[in-house]
């Protein structure tokens, strides 16, 4: 069996975790670094009367017929991230060649794909994502996407003032040689003046919920894998974890999701048609499990390190296993 994995050359040691997973159980294992295409990484596809043929020369020089994959890890897409900057105004139009024609190879293959472009980009829209989480029976928070200032005023009145702030798209805003990620942030009283920006930016407005610990789960084919972190220790982190990521690495701890919020999220997934994601929920002081979303392409690796969560070896066998799969798509 070939497992071809899509990535990038600097991407984390999720990757060998994974590959090593995998030939343990015997596959080939062939990595498509594509920000090195489609400079040092060659792909062709020939329609011939005789049928079709795909083509991988890696950096490395080695050739691979990708008609020969038996399944496709998904993981990362930096097409085109090398090209030089000499190329001037038709750097862009390069790139977005490189993108169309990786993202054509990839979508024509008719191996099982963990997962399907289509069906990750239409996970990526958190208004979906809310609405057929409640759908499934799945708590969400109370919350408001909009441009409209008025809307936004309302919304924080009629909530007290208890509401935090957000963004769809997940960027980060160079400045003075700093990287400013933009984090979930607490609204404050004096956030009211400046709603007329909206006009220049929508914004995601939800009710701030209390919390006694926050969760991922990390769902794999049919299998769920969650772990808590007490993110209320700690001020900075209190709001939102990730401001202190690092900090908090060595301090997850297993946790057991209750059933019914179990097979809630394994129904969202299925609705999406994926078989991977990592989802976020809050528990109350009182119990409760709110959702908050869904990443198709989140982040798992500390996870496998501490407290040991066996992903790695989950998506081996989703790869390679059929009856593994919750979803074939």
């Amino acid at each position: 069996m070939s497992i071809l994995i899509v990535t990038h050359s600097a991407d984390n040691e999720s990757i060998a975790m994974v590959i090593e997973a995998l030939q343990h159980r015997g596959a080939r294992v062939i990595r498509l670094n594509t920000d090195l295409y489609p400079e040092r990484v060659r792909v062709a596809t020939r329609f011939r009367a005789g049928g079709i043929e795909r083509t991988l020369i890696d950096e490395a020089g080695r050739s691979f017929d990708l008609d020969e994959v038996t399944a496709l890890w998904y993981r990362r897409f930096y097409v085109a991230a090398s090209l030089p900057a000499e190329l001037g105004d038709t750097r862009e139009a390069c790139l977005n060649e490189a993108k169309r024609s990786l993202y054509g190879t990839i979508a024509s293959l008719t191996c099982f794909q963990l997962d399907p472009l289509i069906c990750v980009r239409r996970a990526d829209h958190k208004e979906l994502q809310l609405q057929r989480a409640r759908a499934h029976g799945l708590e969400t928070p109370e919350t408001l996407i909009t441009n409209d200032p008025e809307k936004a005023r309302a919304f924080y009145d009629a909530l007290g003032g208890k509401v935090v702030t957000k963004v769809q798209s997940s960027f980060a805003i160079h400045r003075d040689d700093q990287e400013m990620v933009v984090f979930t942030s607490v609204m404050k009283p004096e956030d009211l003046d400046g709603l007329s920006d909206l006009r220049y930016c929508p914004m995601m407005f939800q009710e701030q919920v209390d919390k006694a610990l926050e969760l991922r789960a990390t769902v794999v084919g049919r299998e769920v894998f969650t772990a808590s972190i007490d993110s209320q220790r700690n001020p900075e982190t209190s709001v939102d974890w990730r401001r202190d990521g690092i900090g908090l690495i060595d301090d997850w701890r297993p946790y057991r999701l209750p059933p019914d919020v179990e097979k809630g999220l394994l129904a969202l997934m299925q609705d999406f048609g994926l078989n991977y994601g990592g989802a976020d929920f809050i528990v109350t002081p009182d119990g409760r499990h709110v959702f908050l979303e869904v990443n198709a392409g989140g982040e798992w690796f500390w996870l496998q390190r501490n407290p040991g969560l066996p992903i790695a070896d989950a998506l081996a066998r989703v790869l390679l296993d059929p009856s593994a799969r919750a979803s074939s798509t």
